[in-house]
């Protein structure tokens, strides 16, 4: 099992647009090598691979604000964000981009991380964003490691005679959660240890008085820290548990939840309807006026909104007025304003697009809504255990095809479906959706993104629909994503993300003007209808 936490993996996280992979991925690759140096940095280096997508859409996607902020020590929802780079040598920090050919470069979003303090401590790190803000470090030093940012990690390069004397302090009480592991080269040791809890001074004293001299790298947790079993890994092994607990989908993913990052349920009920606030928050403020301005696009969801409302559509109603809501949600996230990734930040308008629906239109409570979003999340988990969320790897059918997913199970459940009928439902949207390519136009988060989100909110409804009236799903839900998956992996570089391919080649789509020059700090968009 990969421990898949709905809050750390799924419904999350609460970020800046516009991409969970290359902002929200960057930010936290940044703040995680920050705190493996132990100091502030005065200096940083940032290395993309020519082939990788990091060369291509690292600025138009904000990595190169998402990577500064992270080092500054931001929050990523800090106002000052879009202006990161602009500020940082107020800060004391310098900050270079370069794209060079990385022999570490094994994943599209790799990147080569170079730190330096004032009092000259280094560090040298390679590691990738894989996926709806999840990242991994995988060298430090030189040294092959696996860092994820899941929990307080620790890195201790000792001296071979003294390793012995590190493991010992290292697993000296019970707040590790695996075994220490262990790597030697030419004299030296590094033991990597991952706690639930940060290591003590006692702990950090004892192992710096070692004798051949020790480096120690410790590295803070970005997320909530998972400390418990996952009670299901699959689709059929949900659908069993909660048959056999008597459990609703809602409940089930809460308990499931709760286990595993040893919270009560109640905790997970109340974080999960402060992500619910902020999804409809950027409903809400993407219906507004004086909105951040996008890149390729200017928002258009209110004055479709209005139009809906006079009776100016062909049809209309409260499908049209569902993928609205997710337009609108879209057009913050690309406006670098604040969402909740679901699954990652380029389908973060579907979930808000319905649950608003949900809550505005069939007058659905507010725990109601957590429950559904919960049960979402479960679908969520199935899909990062058994596939990704990285259209990097598998287009955009794990990434707006997942959240379409996600939001059938969830209408299902908020209108009393079974699990069963949960996963079906989950399982159409997927099969409807397979095959979708990530063809991002000019690399900008927004065409065809902002139109696949809303017509996946408005098509959520539709298949929860369908299997809540009888329709009976010959095709199960791990099943399907492991079909989704395998396509996803035969599609050819040029359509996942890369933009060299599908929409992003037409000629139209290369001619499109840039509104901001690709900075949303330097105005905002009215509409004046």
């Amino acid at each position: 099992m990969k421990n898949i936490s709905i809050f750390n993996d799924v419904i999350g996280p609460v970020m800046r647009g516009p991409s969970s992979s290359h902002t929200a991925g960057s930010y936290h690759l940044a703040a995680l090598a920050s705190s493996l140096l132990g100091e502030t940095p005065a200096e940083a280096e940032f290395l993309f691979d020519p082939d990788g997508s990091y060369a291509r859409c690292y600025q138009t996607q904000g990595s190169d604000l998402a990577f500064t902020a992270g080092l500054l020590g931001w929050p990523i929802t800090d106002d000052r964000f879009p202006r990161a780079l602009a500020l940082a040598p107020a800060q004391g920090l310098q900050v270079r981009f370069r794209v060079e050919k990385l022999e570490t470069a094994n994943h599209p979003n790799t990147v080569q991380i170079r730190l330096r303090t004032r009092s000259g401590c280094s560090l040298e790190a390679s590691g990738q964003s894989i996926g709806g803000g999840a990242v991994e470090i995988t060298l430090v030093e030189g040294w092959p490691v696996r860092l994820d940012g899941g929990c307080h990690e620790i890195l201790a390069d000792v001296d071979v005679g003294s390793a012995a004397t590190a493991h010992r302090a290292l697993e000296a009480d019970d707040q590790n959660l695996a075994p220490v592991q262990r790597f030697e080269r030419g004299g030296r040791v590094l033991l990597f240890a991952r706690r639930r809890n940060p290591p003590p001074v006692e702990l950090r004293d004892r192992l710096a008085a070692l004798p051949g001299g020790v480096r120690l790298f410790c590295g803070a947790p970005l997320s909530f820290v998972k400390r418990g079993p996952q009670l299901f890994d699959s689709a059929a092994g949900m659908v069993q548990l909660a048959e056999k607990e008597r459990l609703s989908p809602g409940r089930l993913a809460a308990r499931y939840e709760a286990a595993l990052l040893g919270l009560s349920e109640r905790e997970v009920l109340t974080e999960m309807a402060r992500r619910v606030d902020i999804m409809l928050a950027s409903v809400r403020r993407g219906l507004g006026q004086d909105l951040p301005s996008m890149q390729l696009l200017q928002p258009t969801a209110a004055r479709i909104f209005r139009a809906d409302a006079k009776g100016g559509l062909a049809i209309g109603g409260l499908h049209t007025r569902a993928a609205v809501r997710a337009l609108a949600a879209m057009h913050v996230n690309c406006g670098r304003g604040v969402v909740c990734a679901a699954p990652t930040a380029g389908s973060a308008g579907v979930l808000p697009g319905v649950l608003t629906t949900l809550l505005e239109e069939k007058d659905m409570g507010r725990e109601q809504l957590a429950l559904a979003l919960l049960a979402a999340g479960a679908i969520g988990v199935i899909v990062a255990e058994r596939a990704t969320f990285a259209a990097e790897v598998a287009g955009c059918q794990v990434e707006i095809g997942a959240a379409g997913a996600m939001a059938a199970a969830g209408v299902a459940a908020a209108a009393g479906g079974t699990i069963r009928q949960v996963c079906d439902a989950a399982a159409i949207a997927f099969q409807n959706t397979m095959g979708t390519v990530c063809d991002l136009v000019q690399g900008i988060v927004e065409i065809p993104c902002h139109t696949r989100n809303a017509a996946a909110a408005a098509a959520a409804l539709v298949n929860a629909d369908l299997v809540l009236g009888g329709y009976q799903n010959p095709i199960p839900l791990d099943e399907t994503i492991d079909a989704v998956y395998a396509v996803g992996l035969v599609m050819p570089a040029e359509l996942r993300v890369t933009s060299r391919g599908g929409l992003a080649m037409a000629p139209s789509a290369a001619a499109l003007p840039r509104l901001d020059a690709g900075c949303a700090c330097r105005g905002s968009y009215h509409d004046p209808f």
